[in-house]
């Protein structure tokens, strides 16, 4: 399935049902009371937190949703049917916001969560209750309220515990191939990862935590260039990046330029990325010649922990796995105190 992180659609909640002007008739009752029921109420637009989806793919392709209206009232004081609700599914994560004014909404992170989005109009009321002392035959009664309509966007921001950011052909898919089941698509071209994968990994100790693979980065990625602020915006919940840098492309003469050119891509983006803790990884460690150049990344950043590995091997991963796990395990005992 194509992975789709926007979309614009337009939800409609019932109608309500008019209410009925009908009198009672009744063999040898000459002149039967008002009898009219209510209209029902029109169906809801909900949005549903549905851990199982993964995408907006759906509400790409099917761009209005609406609920059913409510029955219009009958004789004998029945009340119409209410319209059925409309539901909509939607993954964890997915930030709600008014298409046409830009006022956001709702942000859905929380499990099952759900969210009357649009209300169903209020049904009529039937010409029975119009009768009193002074007009015992009203021969009126109230149309039902009309629903509402709104035009959504829809934007999916993945979330993932720990983000993998690098140039293109860095190994960052290789890389959530080792840690997790994931299986993206592997090859030596660039941007081989067009859509965010998410891997779950299952460390010696504590909690599985998630992994989002990102798509390479390239210089202008804040503006746009490449895959750009398409998927920038999917790292912006991680709580811990990965900075994967090929140890085969290291200069010795600028050994930093792709360590720094990717942080500079993250500040220009915004703050928040930044200031994330960042575990520096120099993949691909198994080549040949590659011992000089790691040497030259670390000894033009002093005082930085950084790690070697190669993805493809295996080496260095499990140790990688076992400092994500207690780092996370830190953060949240940090957020636990200061609540």
């Amino acid at each position: 399935m194509k992975f789709v992180d926007e979309a614009i659609v337009t939800i409609r909640s019932g109608d309500g049902g008019a209410g009925c002007t009908s009198f009672r008739r009744e063999r040898f009752i000459e002149f039967g009371g008002p009898d009219g029921g209510d209209g029902g109420d029109g169906g809801n637009v909900i949005l549903r937190v549905t851990p199982g989806k993964r995408t907006l793919f759906d509400y790409r392709r099917q761009k209005l949703h609406k609920a059913k209206n409510g029955a219009p009232g009958l004789g004998r004081q029945k009340h119409g049917k209410n319209g059925r609700h409309c539901v909509l599914e939607l993954p964890p994560g997915t930030l709600v916001s008014n298409a046409e004014t830009g006022e956001s909404i709702v942000d859905l992170t929380d499990p099952d969560k759900e969210v009357i989005i649009a209300q169903g109009g209020k049904g009529g009321r039937g010409n029975k209750r119009f009768a009193n002392a002074t007009n015992r035959a009203p021969r009126y009664s109230q149309p039902g309220l009309p629903g509402t309509e709104l035009k959504l966007k829809l934007e999916l921001k993945l979330l993932a515990d720990v983000g993998l950011v690098g140039l293109p052909n860095a190994g960052k898919s290789t890389l959530i191939s080792a840690m997790s089941a994931a299986r993206p698509k592997i090859a030596n071209y660039p941007f081989t990862t067009l859509t965010p994968t998410i891997g779950m990994v299952e460390p010696p100790f504590g909690e599985p935590f998630a992994v989002a693979d990102i798509p390479g980065l390239i210089e202008g990625a804040h503006e746009g260039i490449g895959l750009g602020i398409k998927f920038l915006k999917h790292i912006e919940r991680t709580g811990i990046l990965i900075h994967l840098i090929d140890s085969g492309e290291i200069d010795p003469e600028d050994p930093l330029a792709a360590y720094t050119l990717i942080n500079k891509e993250l500040s220009m983006y915004s703050d928040t990325l930044a200031g994330k803790t960042q575990i520096i990884v120099l993949n691909k460690t198994d080549l040949t010649g590659t011992e000089n150049r790691v040497e030259a990344f670390k000894a033009a950043l002093p005082g930085h922990q950084v790690l070697t590995i190669s993805a493809a091997t295996g080496q260095g991963v499990k140790p990688l796995i076992k400092l994500l796990a207690k780092k996370l395990a830190a953060d949240k005992e940090e957020a636990k105190d200061q609540v």
